[in-house]
């Protein structure tokens, strides 16, 4: 059997590699996964990623001169979406398409705001990002339709870009209510609709959990005094 063309390298806990992965198994691409510690990047890895960030998808060259190396999470999923088979993850409709296009942006400044709710140690920081990934997040609940997914029954990149975002609250709910939900119900339905699907729950490791809790101990976040009740 020839190995997978396509190889995406990645990080244990990074969202942004769980779209690209998403998006892979939703067009039933194989792919290899290779692993790095960004702690301690390998040199083929700096020389390789422009930005020093993961995920890299590592595209052959049809001509056979070589290989691509696409960088950024949404140019990869775009990439999937127009060179590969199986069913389309954007809408045919241009604006249509282009509204996707600005959800899934959005999903990444929600990111922002996860990022500094789950490092800091500063409780008034700690409760600005909960008030704006609440905002946000009833910005979302106006956009959401009849369900399960983000545009209805079918689903999207959009779905491959929010998944991630809702898979760490898989951790935070049994450590903190956070009230980030209370006034949006759609979106609860959406996160759990999510956590169903066979891709998202195959984009991270078993142990995916274990690893974030960790991450949360090194930083000694605020979400873990929380959490211990102190």
């Amino acid at each position: 059997m020839n190995p997978p063309a396509l190889t995406l390298v990645s990080h244990l806990l990074c969202p942004y590699v769980q779209r690209a992965a998403i998006a892979l198994a939703e067009k039933n691409v194989p792919f290899e996964r290779v692993v790095i510690d960004l702690a301690n990047k390998p040199d083929w890895f700096v020389k390789l990623s422009p930005l020093g960030k993961v995920p890299l998808l590592r595209v052959p060259r049809p001509d056979g001169g070589g290989e691509a190396i696409l960088f950024e999470s949404n140019v990869i999923c775009e990439y999937i979406e127009e060179t590969q088979g199986g069913p389309r993850l954007h809408p045919q409709d241009p604006l249509q398409r282009a509204e996707h296009r600005a959800w899934m942006e959005f999903g990444s400044a929600i990111l922002a705001d996860l990022w500094g709710y789950e490092t800091t140690r500063d409780v008034g920081v700690f409760e600005q990002k909960r008030q704006a990934l609440a905002a946000k997040f009833e910005r979302v609940e106006a956009a959401l339709a009849g369900g399960p997914f983000f545009a209805g029954e079918r689903f999207s990149l959009v779905d491959a870009v929010f998944a991630p975002v809702f898979r760490y609250f898989e951790l935070f709910d049994t450590l903190h209510d956070s009230h980030v939900f209370d006034r949006t119900p759609k979106v609860n339905a959406w996160r759990l609709a999510l956590r169903e699907r066979s891709s998202v729950r195959n984009a991270v490791v078993p142990d995916y959990r274990k690893h974030l809790r960790a991450f949360l101990e090194k930083h000694e976040a605020h979400l873990l005094t929380l959490a211990s009740g102190d």
